[in-house]
């Protein structure tokens, strides 16, 4: 008898798939046949739970997923999938493609599917574009670009450095810090090679 297998994911730990599992359940999905990755990318080419989802899929059952950015990033990866679910006699069903649910076991769903996997990798890449413009952008306007604040300013290291040269041992000085030795002897460069520029 045909099932449906639901998987739902998402990239990091503290995100939750609340919403997807619901959505999931609602299209007629036993709670057993569903299978959640937390903390995994779509990147990556093994998803644990992703894995049990396809090892659960017989002939003439229908994976079912809630957008299209679940399966992964990449349009020939997706379509590929989707070629592989049809030679094993699977189904793909997309529940939010297109503004609906799309069925690729249909002739009009699988072009539909097709042309919403390009889409999908093309927005993505002119969001990868974007930030890696602003990113440069950014830097060549010598801006802050964000990250950890220095906690321990350069004045605590100059002082520290004199510590250091009167006989007190530099690891006990970046412990009192509260940095590694490699750290205070990275700053301690840093600070003498901006004194002689």
């Amino acid at each position: 008898m045909a099932k449906l297998i639901g998987y739902a994911r998402v990239s990091t730990r503290n995100q939750s798939t609340d919403r997807q599992e619901t959505d999931l359940l609602a299209a007629g999905i036993r709670r057993d046949d569903l299978y959640t990755d937390h903390g995994v990318s779509g990147a990556l080419a093994s998803r644990p739970q992703f894995d049990r989802a396809l090892e659960a899929l017989h002939p003439g059952d229908t994976l079912v997923i809630t957008t299209l950015d679940r399966l992964g990033r990449s349009t020939h990866n997706m379509l590929a999938f989707a070629d592989e679910l049809r030679t094993r006699g699977a189904g793909l069903r997309v529940l939010n493609l297109g503004g609906g649910d799309v069925d690729t076991s249909t002739p009009m769903g699988s072009m539909l599917f097709t042309i919403m996997a390009a889409l999908a990798q093309m927005e993505y890449e002119i969001k990868r574009e974007r930030v890696t413009d602003s990113v440069s952008k950014r830097r060549e306007a010598g801006k802050d670009l964000g990250g950890r604040p220095q906690r321990i300013t350069d004045s605590q290291i100059r002082s520290a450095i004199r510590l250091v040269e009167s006989g007190e041992p530099a690891a006990q000085v970046a412990r009192d810090l509260g940095m590694s030795r490699a750290s205070f002897y990275r700053r301690s460069r840093e600070l003498a090679t901006s004194a002689v520029t």
